[in-house]
């Protein structure tokens, strides 16, 4: 196994040199392999329809912070070698807590017209320099300038000098507004430490806020910085718009195939775990059952799921649930020699990036456990249902086929994590960790709070390697890549199957929770932590049965995080 690396002070990189990427630059623990023939993907640039772009991962460092109040610094750096006839959008920002990793989007004209598409800036805005920070905190003087777009243009990022002069006006492009769409800011990089509370300066990560299958909005790369943003307003940048139909840039099905190939993750699950996974069509065949509202008996569905009722959304008349004689425990316990990954490919970020969603069938999902303070109690209900659906989704780069980043399902939410922070166990295929009996997916090892971190309070994932393990390189099937258009892969029966895959449960499994809190806890704890639980999703109770993957948000949408 090969792991993610560690911290590195950039401000000790001279400020009139680039970076050497033999030092400083995270790459994947294996090259990227060559991608079969195809038209537009991997081939380095993007077609978004009167804009060409292409993705610079070289950098010059030019100004950074050696801490953040108990975080590490944060740095800022130039795009280099930028090619002739593409222009800068604006300049890179990351956290020290890594090897430098990642991108911003320069374009080029396709088209002449009489609003060009690019245009410079009439002037640089001074947002912050630190003048007013405590001294040790800073490397010398970092100067944030927003470029003014002329009317009917945005810009697209901000420009960062370590001199007070103002850029020159050729430094950056603004784009035309009809090219560009709104961001929103969904990750805190900076928040300085001021000696004035009112010019406050907080820098963020920043992504399209329409995000989705169907949405247009590609990121940049840059970043947003401000001392007087608040929640809700208009951010002063944008993002670019892929107004091209074709979507050119996307794999087609032998890419697919090898790109899996190349970076499907392999799953260890709990030594301790009893409830694995197992195919849909073992499920079937096994004898789950099929009930309708009103109805006492339930159908048996048949290996292929063609008999499950198909409509468009889950109106409550149809659920699945398990046999009620000797076969129950041991479709419970699933078939991880039947078991495969269940593949969605689907467009993300404008078809600036491709999503690889690998979805995991657990017939049951098994008891939770609930942490208070130092002490842990194995729940007997609180957890349990029928049907269990988990996730990973590998983020490609459409520029070169490299692994962007990896989500991890987790409950009803989870995370994405940057590839220079994954465990990998063989070439660039990354390590995914499910948790015992709840099946969240995590990075690393270890015990997993879902609740309050601060008060100790919560339900504990816990996550560890074992024998036991599925290999999603090899065992998956596609089953949804609807960009491809029609009759390219052929979807399951079941995929078309909208209502519930387990039974609401009966019994109140927050009575459990609550007897618990009122039996080990003194009364001025009790209060605090039943809010907790209250906050906690449904899902992780059991009280109703979970909906299969296409019913998800996720399907059409982007990832909860």
């Amino acid at each position: 196994m090969s792991f993610g690396c560690g911290c590195f002070n950039w401000n000790k990189v001279s400020t009139a040199h680039s970076i050497d990427p033999s030092h400083y630059y995270f790459t994947l623990p294996s090259p990227i392999p060559q991608w079969p023939p195809g038209h537009g993907f991997a081939t380095g640039t993007v077609n978004l329809g009167e804009l060409e772009v292409l993705e610079i991962t070289k950098f010059e460092f030019i100004w950074g912070t050696d801490m953040n109040y108990r975080r590490k610094g944060v740095s800022f750096f130039k795009p280099i070698e930028i090619p002739d006839e593409y222009f800068c959008l604006g300049h890179h920002c990351q956290s020290d807590n890594s090897r430098l990793r990642g991108f911003v989007l320069v374009a080029r004209e396709l088209t002449k017209s009489q609003s060009p598409a690019l245009i410079e800036p009439i002037d640089f805005s001074l947002v912050w320099c630190p003048d007013d920070w405590i001294e040790e905190n800073v490397h010398g003087h970092g100067y944030f300038w927003l470029p003014m777009a002329p009317k009917g243009y945005k810009a697209l990022g901000f420009i960062v000098t370590n001199k007070p002069a103002k850029p020159d006006l050729g430094e950056v492009k603004c784009v035309r507004d009809d090219l560009t769409d709104p961001i929103e800011p969904h990750h805190i990089l900076l928040n300085s430490p001021s000696k004035i509370a009112e010019s406050m300066f907080k820098v963020w990560k920043t992504r399209p806020r329409n995000r989705g299958v169907h949405e247009k909005g590609a990121s940049v790369g840059t970043f947003f910085c401000s001392c007087v943003w608040s929640q809700g307003e208009e951010l002063t940048i944008s993002c670019l718009k892929n107004l091209n139909p074709e979507l050119h840039s996307m794999p087609n099905l032998d890419q697919v195939h090898t790109l899996i190939k190349h970076y499907g993750p392999t799953i260890y699950f709990h030594p301790d775990e009893m409830y694995l996974p197992s195919s849909v069509s073992w499920f079937f065949e096994s004898g789950a059952l099929l009930y309708k509202k009103g109805e006492s008996k339930g159908v048996r569905v048949d290996p292929f799921g063609s008999n499950l009722p198909k409509g468009d959304r889950n109106d409550g008349e149809y659920w699945i649930d398990l046999p009620k004689d000797d076969t129950e425990k041991k479709i419970k316990r699933g078939n991880l020699e039947s078991s495969k990954l269940y593949v969605h490919v689907k467009p993300a970020l404008g078809g600036t990036h491709t999503d690889i969603v690998m979805w995991i069938f657990y017939p049951f999902n098994g008891p939770g456990c609930l942490k208070i303070g130092l002490m842990n109690y194995q729940l007997n209900k609180v957890g349990q249902h029928v049907g269990d659906w988990e996730h990973v989704t590998l983020r490609i780069s459409n520029f070169t086929g490299e692994l962007s980043g990896v989500y991890f399902s987790q409950h009803s939410s989870g995370v994405w994590v940057d590839p220079a922070n994954l465990e990998y166990i063989q070439e660039n295929k990354p390590i995914v960790y499910a948790s015992r009996n709840g099946h969240a997916n995590y990075p690393h090892q270890g015990d997993f709070l879902q609740g309050s971190v601060n008060l100790r309070i919560g339900i504990r994932n816990t996550a560890a390697s074992s024998k036991c393990s599925l290999d999603s390189s090899k065992d998956y099937e596609i089953i949804a890549a609807e960009y491809l258009g029609d009759g390219v892969v052929k979807e399951p029966c079941w995929l078309q199957y909208m209502r519930k895959w387990g039974p609401t449960t009966v019994h109140d499994s927050r009575a459990e929770v609550t007897r618990i809190l009122n039996n080990r806890l003194p009364a001025t704890l009790r209060g605090t932590a039943q809010s907790v639980f209250d906050k906690l999703p449904n899902e992780l109770y059991g009280e109703d049965g979970p909906t299969g993957p296409k019913e998800k948000s996720s399907w059409c949408g982007d990832e909860k995080c």
